[in-house]
């Protein structure tokens, strides 16, 4: 299951959590939103996670911490266990002032991404 794949299967669970909830979530992921979904009032980013996420640190976009803390409707949603078996998969929700008191222990990193096309990857490869 590639990353894109994990990131959909997660975002697939979420829109049918928040139906159970009684919202109807919108993907808004490639229109310039701070986050991936909007449902009822809730603005919503799911951070997808192929095993668990106990411990692990939840990786937010300057605009997101930023419009997490302008905006109270803004919603973490953890999915975990997406490669695995769907029954085992979770959401957990971080809203409200958990969410204020989680973004109060923010971190800022600083990195640059470096291509590895193909070509090159290749090229790698045959030596």
């Amino acid at each position: 299951m590639t990353n894109r794949q994990v990131e959909d299967a997660a975002l697939a669970v979420v829109v049918e959590h928040e139906g159970r909830a009684g919202r109807e979530a919108r993907d808004t992921r490639g229109t310039g939103a701070a986050a991936d979904l909007v449902s009822g009032d809730r603005v919503i980013e799911v951070k997808a996670f192929g095993g668990s996420a106990r411990g692990q640190d939840l990786w937010l976009e300057p605009r997101q911490v930023e419009e997490a803390a302008a905006n109270p409707t803004f919603w973490l949603y953890v999915v975990e266990h997406v490669r695995g078996d769907v029954d085992a998969t979770t959401v957990l929700e971080v809203g409200g002032e958990q969410l204020a008191a989680l973004l109060s222990r923010k971190r800022e990193h600083r990195y640059f991404t470096v291509p590895l096309p193909v070509a090159v990857y290749d090229e790698l490869h045959r030596r």
